[in-house]
């Protein structure tokens, strides 16, 4: 799995939610609606989710692996260090 594009859509500047962002994965399969989020540890990734009729919040895409959630979040936060 290589990534070989990430886009920043949007950022914000005000609340928790500062950006979001389109991974591409081997040209040929993208993951959009990816956030950047402030939390209490720091800035991290949250992979798009879907709100359950239960009121839960599921993810629609994400890595199965820690090394693969590793290399996704590396990127993701570079592009967004870069757009910043």
């Amino acid at each position: 799995m290589n990534i070989t594009d990430v886009r920043v859509r949007k950022i914000n500047t005000e609340g928790k939610m500062k950006a979001v962002v389109s991974v591409t994965f081997d040209d040929a399969f993208v993951v959009h609606d990816v956030k950047v989020v402030e939390g209490m540890n720091g800035i991290f990734v949250a992979m798009p989710s879907r709100k359950t009729p239960e009121g839960e919040f599921r993810d629609i895409a994400h890595p199965i692996s820690a090394a693969a959630r590793e290399v996704i979040q590396s990127a993701v936060l570079k592009a967004y260090q870069e757009a910043i």
